[in-house]
């Protein structure tokens, strides 16, 4: 992210407005290896090549927010490898962790990890350590520190239908291990922070909170999130989840957070009305169907229903409705734009 990026995110969170329309996507290994014609396995074990497809696409479209922008992340397997989760890697598919407890008494023996040696932690550390002057030579700076949230890291260690049930069978071993998770990811922001002082944000992205209702969101999602939030002093705090997004929207300044990556399902006015007027709402265009599949007037149309919809546009990114989809083609990402004003 470039320092006049940075700052444009800034005048958005103040409440200034801004024409063109600030766009910005959330982009990792779904979208950029197939985008730049390379292996996923490939883009996420050669360094170098993740540098230079991170660099073409930052320069192919300059008009773009990326977010996080240069994500040394390991797909799902980032935070529970360190777990001691198998990780299995596919050549052309999303990697994926492997179950660690198969029974909910198991997670009373599980202990936190440290995240400056144990699974792919490191690892993220390093490459962005050792791509940093090259990153910073072509006038982007480290900006985010980030991680999965708590219920996304926990549904891989236990089991996504598993932890979903335990909230109403054996709440006290989902506790448990929704406050060992969180511990674990306030340790792996805090140290990302102290490793790139250049960082000022966070991206947390957990879709899992999605399928909560709203009681189970405040138990089971809420105060951990709001220890998340609470534990980099950092000025902007993106929280994605793309799953059912009302609930979470209604609880993100409480618990801290003041940007707001949701689900298309959802449109602008419906999300301004639940998120409030302070967080900075950004979306909402649909991924795949529109954005990956459809044509660039497809695209247009889109951007012009969802602003239709609401006249006040300050507090507003302008992207699809969760992270760019697989198959994105380059003239789409150029419709949007274009539809935005750039």
């Amino acid at each position: 992210m470039t320092d006049a990026q940075w700052q444009l995110l800034l005048e958005v969170l103040e409440g200034r407005l801004h024409e063109p329309l600030p766009v910005g996507l959330i982009v990792d290994c779904p979208w950029l290896p197939g985008w730049a014609g390379v292996s996923i396995l490939d883009y996420l074990t050669d360094e170098q090549l993740w540098f230079e497809v991170n660099l073409r696409a930052v320069s192919r479209f300059p008009n773009v927010i990326f977010l996080p922008g240069f994500w040394a992340e390991f797909g799902m397997c980032t935070e529970p490898a360190a777990f001691s989760g198998r990780c299995i890697w596919p050549e052309n598919d999303f990697p994926f962790a492997s179950r660690v407890i198969y029974q909910y008494q198991e997670v009373h023996r599980l202990s936190k990890p440290n995240c400056r040696t144990d699974g792919l932690c490191p690892m993220v550390i390093k490459r962005l350590q050792r791509c940093r002057p090259k990153i910073e030579a072509h006038g982007h700076r480290i900006r985010f520190a980030t991680s999965r949230g708590p219920m996304n890291i926990a549904t891989y260690l236990l089991g996504h239908t598993e932890t979903l049930l335990g909230v109403k069978t054996n709440p006290e071993e989902i506790h448990k291990l929704l406050q060992l998770v969180t511990d674990f990811i306030v340790d792996w922001l805090q140290y990302q922070a102290q490793c790139f002082p250049t960082i000022d944000a966070m991206l947390i992205l957990d879709d899992l909170v999605g399928f909560l209702g709203p009681n189970d969101f405040q138990q089971f999602a809420f105060p951990y999130l709001q220890q998340i939030a609470q534990c980099l002093p950092v000025r902007v705090k993106l929280f994605h989840n793309d799953c059912h997004g009302l609930i979470t929207a209604r609880c993100l300044r409480q618990m801290g957070f003041n940007f707001f990556n949701f689900g298309f399902q959802h449109g602008l006015a419906e999300m301004r009305q639940a998120a409030g007027p302070e967080v900075v709402l950004v979306g909402n265009i649909p991924p795949r169907d529109v954005l990956a599949k459809g044509t660039p007037e497809d695209v247009r149309r889109s951007v012009r229903t969802a602003l239709e919809e609401l006249p006040d546009r300050r507090r507003l990114v302008l992207s699809c409705g969760g992270g760019t989809a697989p198959g994105t083609p380059s003239e789409n990402i150029d419709a949007l734009c274009e539809a935005a004003g750039w």
